[in-house]
């Protein structure tokens, strides 16, 4: 894959993943046309060597590998992991508000969400409804309004004279979107809406609405920016542009060597869920692929989990440590934290540096100031559930957690060449 067709993809698989259901969607699409096989996690599996699988948890978290042609237990394993969810602002189940004659919804936040960008945005809606379909059955059909339906509407300085110095946002009152507005005695509900786009999108008999995970996003799509284009602007960046490099990872080696790309939903909320990376979705999978041999596939495998890193801000560059401050098209970052807020070591770390070098490619390194509490990532989560070596890494970006976030043109493609190399690799001890 080039470089110009990496990015031009990128921006697509992003405008078509609004919500993790779409995400992993999306993906099942590029891994179905690549000859994968989908497996049922209620049916027996028979894996093969030499083949390439996947298997769905939730809709919303997946696990694909490449079984190899040799047995993974001598061979191990070449393990990359990111997460499916992004900070958003989620429909609640009864949400209906109607207030002077406009129709909004309430929201419950999603995550450590930066509240201030998603005023006086473009925003539509979409995510997984679950319904009682014509023949009295229980389905699940993915929806997306695709178009700006709503809009949360700042409130004027004249009537907040503080608002540029010590504005807050009160999740409960200040973020419910306005949708549109309805006459005295309409009686139009979100059921309504929601049932009519189900039916639509999918093309059954919606009978009945019983439950939905809906959330907003920005309608403005991905694009270039900058005056040489040396940007991307977009929703979702933290942490979908992860999923879509290790996916083509994942697709673009040559199969000889076991792989497996994981991309776990509830990462921003803890990762306390059945598809989560503190769950035992990728455990179940390498007990079946694995069997008695797990514990020796492991010892020989290395997990890089990918997460966007801090870039250094020029207007804000002492929230770095002034050795430490990642720039942006210079390279991923490998994040180290000796708190195990990352699980980097010196080994895995030593693992990346050395493929980089050999490709000529470059690589940069984040600590968080001493000062400032550190984020985590499902790396730490992965290896202590495994004990599998590994290293936590991602693409410099700036806005982390914003409605719209931005990274360099270089550095995914960077990272991609590393961890296509590194997914074929022969021997990573």
């Amino acid at each position: 894959m080039e470089h110009a067709e990496f990015n031009k993809d990128l921006l697509k698989f992003l405008n078509a993943s609004p919500t993790p259901w779409h995400a992993v969607a999306t993906m099942k699409q590029q891994l179905d046309a690549a000859g994968f096989e989908a497996l049922d996690e209620k049916e027996d599996w028979s894996l093969e060597p030499g083949h390439g699988y996947y298997v769905v948890r939730n809709g919303s978290s997946i696990v694909a590998f490449r079984t190899g042609v040799q047995d993974a237990t001598a061979s191990g394993i070449r393990m990359v992991g990111a997460h499916t969810d992004s900070p958003c602002l989620k429909v609640k189940p009864n949400p209906e508000l109607r207030r002077k004659g406009f129709f909004q919804l309430g929201v419950e936040v999603y995550g450590g969400v930066l509240m201030n960008p998603w005023f006086d945005r473009d925003l539509s809606l979409a995510g997984r409804v679950t319904f009682l379909d014509g023949s009295n059955r229980v389905n699940d059909t993915l929806i997306d309004f695709h178009k700006p339906i709503a809009f949360i509407p700042s409130l004027a300085i004249h009537l907040d004279r503080e608002a540029n110095t010590g504005r807050t946002v009160n999740p409960q009152t200040d973020l419910p979107p306005v949708l549109m507005q309805v006459a005295e005695g309409d009686t139009t509900s979100f059921d309504d809406l929601i049932k009519l786009q189900a039916a639509r999108q999918s093309g059954a008999k919606v009978h009945k609405v019983l439950g939905y995970e809906l959330g907003f996003y920005d309608a403005q799509e991905a694009g270039f920016v900058g005056l040489r284009d040396e940007f991307i602007a977009s929703a979702r960046l933290d942490n979908l542009l992860s999923c879509y490099i290790g996916l083509q990872a994942l697709l673009n080696t040559s199969g000889d060597e076991a792989a497996l790309l994981v991309c776990n939903d509830h990462e921003e909320v803890g990762s306390v869920s059945s598809e989560g990376a503190q769950g035992p979705f990728l455990i179940s999978v390498l007990d079946r692929w694995c069997g008695a041999g797990k514990a020796k596939a492991i010892a020989r495998s290395m997990m890089i989990s990918a997460d966007n890193a801090h870039g250094v801000h020029p207007n804000y560059m002492d929230k770095h440590d002034e050795n430490h401050g990642p720039i942006l098209n210079q390279g991923p970052v490998i994040k180290v934290n000796h708190n195990q807020r990352y699980a980097t070591n010196s080994r895995s770390a030593a693992v990346y540096r050395h493929i980089s070098d050999e490709l000529g490619l470059p690589h940069q390194t984040f600590v968080v100031r001493s000062d400032m509490a550190c984020g985590s990532t499902i790396g730490p989560l992965t290896a202590a559930s495994l004990g599998v070596t590994t290293l936590d890494i991602g693409v410099p970006q700036f806005g982390m957690h914003s409605i719209r976030e931005l990274i360099g043109t270089e550095d995914g493609f960077t990272l991609y060449r590393v961890l296509a190399e590194f997914m074929q690799r022969e021997k990573v001890f």
